[in-house]
């Protein structure tokens, strides 16, 4: 979906437009333009002409706004369309993004959708995946992370993101990110029955079996003021302090002028082990 220096044909631009929405599931005319017109261009024009075309098709629609923007999400036969021409990677469970919308969450939506355009959106916009669950039977803890990128590093195939949009509360926060390392410190136990087993992270031997460490956590900060975000950037390292996965945190201001995150975790999976109890042998 790089940008062209030609004018994109109107045929282009409504498959990308909802190649796009395939990915990030909600997003505006502005953001969609930002993807997949010329960087040095303003093809709302395009985009906006495209979205109604769609919508007279059937394949894509708007349930509310952000601000005087309408906030576009495609539909089941969109998605269809999406799945019947394998231009994505299969994604079963993902939603459309209607239900968010109506009830409120489409600013949080497009928030997340400014973010993984600020992180490289437009080269690896098809590894993104969003509202992607973790879960463990075992103890009841599930929670969905913002957005996942499937681009390996060097010890890791992805890489994790939560949003706030200044929504929740301070204490909350905090708490969604405790999840990660109760996520993180759970193991199981493996082994034939009356033989010397051993135990292993759930996480993986279950979800992300070709890392060797816990995927990094990204907290990106929005929603406010940008003084108000950056104590709240300073509030949220205090109450995560000690913690053993990898944390990082920006606000959303600072990723997209291309600023440095801060490192408030590192991850420990020995600190991990020592927390967070073995399970029974069978």
């Amino acid at each position: 979906m790089k940008g062209k220096k030609s004018t994109p044909t109107a045929g282009k631009v409504r498959a990308d437009a909802l190649r796009m929405l395939g990915c990030v599931r909600i997003a505006t005319v502005r953001q969609i333009a930002q993807v997949i017109t010329a960087e040095e261009s303003d093809g709302r024009s395009y985009v906006r002409r495209a979205m109604k075309e769609l919508a007279e098709l059937g394949l894509a629609e708007t349930n509310g706004k952000d601000g005087k923007h309408p906030i576009w999400n495609l539909t089941v036969a969109g998605q269809k369309a999406l799945a019947d021409g394998n231009e994505l990677p299969p994604r079963p469970k993902a939603g459309t993004g209607a239900k968010a919308v109506r009830a409120g969450f489409g600013p949080h939506g497009v928030a997340v959708t400014d973010t993984i355009l600020a992180f490289g959106g437009r080269e690896h916009l098809t590894d993104w995946q969003v509202e992607v669950n973790h879960a463990i039977k075992e103890t009841g803890l599930s929670f969905n992370t913002d957005a996942v990128l499937a681009v390996p590093t060097k010890t890791s195939e992805v890489r994790l993101f939560e949003l706030d949009n200044g929504s929740m509360s301070q204490a909350r926060l905090a708490r969604e990110v405790w999840d990660y390392e109760r996520y993180a410190g759970h193991r199981v136990w493996e082994g034939a029955r009356g033989t010397n087993g051993r135990t292993y992270p759930f996480w993986q031997r279950h979800r992300y079996t070709r890392s060797k460490t816990f995927p990094r956590l990204h907290v990106v900060l929005a929603g406010k003021a940008e003084h108000l975000l950056d104590n709240r950037l300073q509030a949220l390292a205090a109450d995560v302090k000690g913690i053993a996965v990898a944390v990082w945190v920006n606000t959303l201001p600072r990723l997209q002028r291309g600023e440095p995150w801060y490192e408030i975790g590192v991850d420990d999976p020995d600190r991990r082990r020592e927390r967070y109890p073995e399970p029974a042998g069978r």
